[in-house]
């Protein structure tokens, strides 16, 4: 079955070529938006499954303020954003917003496709390469902690926090288990405790949370 969508990009041309091609793919278009600040008005509006947004400048932040607000007001709905790959902090950027996935813009219909069906699903949808790039642009020295990191250290257990820090390495919940010695089950109730605590729907999210509020560096003064 097809996905129920809203495609919105900064060149409208562009919109309507990837609206056209999904739609012969058999997904439901529901609307076609540019530039991307009319994204979170159409999903409020439409009630997408998937909003796909192609993004021109994905290095600034304000790009992803239409991500932001959709995260808060439409959690149900995925956000697929469509970018360049050089900026790193433009992918970064776009899974702390609350992004659930991230295509190349010059990857192939077929790979846009299938990232869409697996937020539809509830997945992270990102090139394995991309993320892990993306994780150690995360890793690089950050802003001072600030009262937010704090705040968040004490939400969270010590075994979370042990947690936090394997996926901000970029480890999956296999590796998260063998270097814990725990059972896989048991990482993949941690990780998604974490993830509940930190309001994040991602492992590239919570990582870029960790990031932003200096809560991991927090970590290391206090050890």
């Amino acid at each position: 079955m097809g996905v129920r969508l809203v495609v919105v990009d900064d060149h409208r041309l562009l919109a309507e070529a990837l609206a056209t091609a999904l739609q012969l793919r058999g997904h439901r278009i529901l609307a076609v938006g540019t530039p991307v600040g009319a994204a979170a008005e159409l999903v409020l509006h439409r009630r997408p499954e998937v909003c796909l947004l192609g993004v021109a400048h994905p290095e600034d932040g304000a790009s992803f303020d239409a991500v932001r607000r959709i995260r808060r007001e439409r959690p149900e709905v995925g956000v697929v954003v469509m970018g360049g790959a050089a900026s790193l902090a433009g992918v970064a950027a776009a899974f702390g917003a609350g992004a659930a996935g991230y295509v190349r813009q010059d990857d192939r219909i077929e790979v846009v496709e299938r990232a869409l069906t697996r937020v539809r699903a509830g997945e992270a949808a990102v090139a394995p390469e991309l993320l892990q790039a993306a994780f150690q642009h995360l890793l690089r020295p950050s802003a001072e902690p600030d009262d937010e990191a704090v705040r968040l250290l004490r939400l969270l257990t010590r075994r979370e926090v042990q947690v936090l820090m394997r996926i901000a390495e970029g480890e999956d919940t296999r590796e998260i288990a063998v270097g814990m010695s725990i059972a896989p089950s048991t990482a993949r109730t941690h990780v998604q405790r974490v993830l509940m605590k930190l309001g994040a729907r991602t492992r590239l999210e919570a990582a870029a949370v960790a990031a932003r509020t200096g809560l991991l560096e927090r970590v290391a003064q206090d050890d």
